[in-house]
């Protein structure tokens, strides 16, 4: 008789572990489940992010924007005729000796 006690308070003891353990399994799976969900939102929102400064990067670089920027920040303007000033070089015009060899 004494042994079957023993018995069923092992066994009672057993299945409180037992139940202790699978409490604190379900828990941390929770635990690491939110935190799975977290860093996942975080991941698409840095590639919302991404795509919204690329877009932004290509539109500052199209050529009409960078006319624009040279003209305003710059002061800078288009060649034309009226405002090219040819520079010539006397030393380099006449053709150098041997040099078509």
């Amino acid at each position: 008789m004494r042994v079957r006690v023993l018995l069923n308070v092992a066994l009672a003891v057993a299945l409180m572990a037992s139940s202790l353990f699978l409490v604190r399994t379900a828990y941390e799976t929770r635990r690491l489940f939110n935190a799975l969900e977290r860093a996942q939102m975080e991941a698409r929102q840095l590639e919302v992010d991404q795509q919204r400064l690329e877009t932004d990067r290509l539109a500052q670089a199209t050529p009409l924007r960078v006319e624009q920027v040279a003209r305003q920040k710059l002061q800078m303007r288009t060649a034309n005729p009226a405002v090219t000033h040819w520079l010539h070089d006397p030393d380099r015009a006449a053709p150098v000796a041997g040099a078509g060899r």
